[in-house]
């Protein structure tokens, strides 16, 4: 509203200049890409990104398999075996166990693992996500993953787009006062000589 006032104002006011124009109407076009654009990027953002993952997750989904898998060894025991890949006994909130557990083709699987088990106790009970050969990979996304990244797209493409905006009438802001200022300067090149001068006979 402050833009389309500013440009109302300056219409038929003598002293406008060029310039007070181009920045009134650069602040209007920044607020309407606010306003308009950005909203609309994020919602075209956030519908592509969840496409995206929706086929992501499908793929995933099957796959994927679901299998129960029996602790062997608590982590204090498994901190200790052999093992390839990441060693470390805890990672967040998940701890690392040896386990076992049937392959979705039905052959025995014997190998270190990760589970969310608050007590990792040897003979306890865990869900674990395998590939067809009964390798462990990580869990499908779902439904509450799909939103939340599809909504973290969509608010990262609105904030882009407003930034953009907003930065674009920053750079033209900054254009136009230094042209005002070459313009001042050279006016006051032309003035300077014979000014104080006027009316002194001189």
């Amino acid at each position: 509203m402050g833009a389309m006032r500013g440009i109302w104002r300056w219409r038929h006011n003598p002293l406008r200049r060029t310039t007070d124009l181009v920045e009134a109407w650069a602040a209007l076009a920044a607020l309407l890409l606010i306003a308009v654009a950005a909203p609309l990027a994020g919602v075209l953002a956030g519908s592509a990104a969840h496409d995206s993952l929706s086929r992501t997750a499908r793929q995933q989904h099957a796959a994927r398999h679901r299998v129960t898998a029996t602790v062997l060894k608590d982590p204090a025991v498994s901190a200790q075996l052999p093992a390839t890949g990441d060693r470390t006994p805890q990672r967040g909130n998940r701890q690392r166990v040896f386990a076992s557990w049937t392959a979705p083709d039905g052959t025995p699987r014997r190998a270190h693992t990760w589970t969310s088990l608050r007590a990792p106790l040897p003979g306890r009970h865990f869900t674990l996500w395998t590939d067809t050969r009964g390798r462990p990979v990580g869990r499908p996304l779902d439904t509450g993953d799909l939103t939340l990244q599809a909504g973290l797209a969509g608010v990262g493409a609105a904030l882009l787009t407003a930034a953009i905006a907003e930065a674009a009438r920053r750079m033209t802001i900054r254009h136009l006062m230094r042209l005002r200022f070459e313009r001042l300067d050279r006016a006051w090149e032309r003035a300077g000589p014979d000014w104080g001068r006027t009316g002194t006979g001189s």
